[in-house]
């Protein structure tokens, strides 16, 4: 997506939070019924911003690993060296979640490797050291994940780690699908996020270790998906974003707070299905 198309967008999402429709000439534009889904907050917008359907787009909720799309942002707009080493240490262990990771402390990557694996593998640590070793710190690093928010227009968002760790990551369905926009202009994060499988070798010495995606729906057929991030916490549930090609049409796809493992991807089935059998 070029800038025009970009500013389309915000312009139809801000109509899209004081409840205005907006007319489109999309196939999808329209359609009858209900998919029925199960998450608790979802929106789904055409190529030029118009909603094709949307629950409870506005209501504040944490986001999890989402997060990480921020991140990858910001340590894009920065400039800062991607082949530059980082090496994991004990300040980027898990002391929220207590989640475990195959990064060990000493394990060193490049800033590049570690964007992909937080972004592809939504690898708790990779995130937290890109936040680490920006320049100012950590806490200068949340700083400019938050301003970036701001820039972006997303009114009710708010960063408090770049892992997506703390349940204070909050977003809503409309301004995470200003995220996707946003995060959809950059091609190594597009690229990052719907690679399937991806070889490291964070140890002098030792064999690689291989990541895999967490979005399931990239080894289906049936889909074509441009962006892809997936999100879990207790207090978030099973969270979900995607920019797709349904039909020859660019879709964005937001899902947040589905309970039970495979509910964002059954809810994405259910998405397709309704678009493609009412169009």
């Amino acid at each position: 997506m070029g800038i025009k198309k970009s500013v389309i967008v915000l312009a139809a999402l801000y109509a899209a939070t004081i409840g205005d429709a907006f007319a489109g000439t999309s196939k999808f534009t329209g359609l009858p019924g209900n998919p029925e889904l199960r998450s608790a907050s979802a929106l789904v917008l055409d190529d030029d911003g118009n909603i094709i359907y949307g629950k409870d787009v506005n209501t504040v909720r944490p986001i999890a690993s989402i997060t990480k799309l921020m991140t990858a942002m910001v340590i894009l707009d920065s400039g800062i060296p991607l082949d530059e080493k980082i090496t994991i240490t004990k300040a980027d262990r898990d002391l929220v979640r207590l989640t475990g990771s195959r990064l060990e402390y000493g394990a060193s990557l490049s800033r590049r490797e570690m964007l992909l694996l937080a972004l592809m593998s939504s690898e708790n640590r990779a995130a937290t050291a890109l936040g680490r070793t920006y320049p100012g710190g950590m806490d200068n690093f949340v700083a400019h994940m938050n301003r970036k928010a701001k820039a972006l227009g997303m009114t009710h968002s708010r960063f408090a780690d770049p892992a997506g760790l703390k349940a204070e990551n909050v977003s809503t369905a409309a301004d995470l699908a200003r995220m996707v926009s946003a995060a959809d202009e950059y091609p190594l994060i597009t690229e990052a996020s719907t690679k399937t499988r991806l070889d490291v070798y964070p140890y002098r010495g030792r064999g690689h270790l291989t990541y895999g995606n967490t979005n399931r729906l990239l080894k289906n057929a049936t889909w074509d998906i441009e962006l892809s991030k997936t999100g879990y916490i207790n207090e978030a549930g099973r969270c979900l974003v995607m920019q797709a090609n349904i039909e020859g049409e660019d879709v964005s796809i937001v899902l947040l707070n589905s309970f039970g493992k495979l509910t964002p991807f059954g809810d994405s089935n259910r998405l397709r299905k309704w678009m493609l059998a009412n169009s």
